[in-house]
């Protein structure tokens, strides 16, 4: 099983916020990421499931 196989539910997005700066993400589908513009970090989507660690995230460019 991949980490993309299983779908992401887009309304589980609406009461998600960022764990550092505490503001809404965006959903990136492409990357399967959740991307946090106010810290900077990319959250990665684990089979369906959001990682919302720190430890975890990606620096965006």
């Amino acid at each position: 099983m991949t980490e993309t196989s299983q779908p992401f539910d887009r309304r589980m997005l609406e009461s998600l916020i960022c764990p550092q700066s505490h503001t809404t993400l965006k959903y990136d589908a492409e990357k399967q990421e959740l991307v946090s513009t106010a810290a900077n970090l990319a959250f990665p989507i684990r089979n369906g499931i959001p990682v919302m660690l720190i430890d975890e995230a990606r620096a965006l460019d």
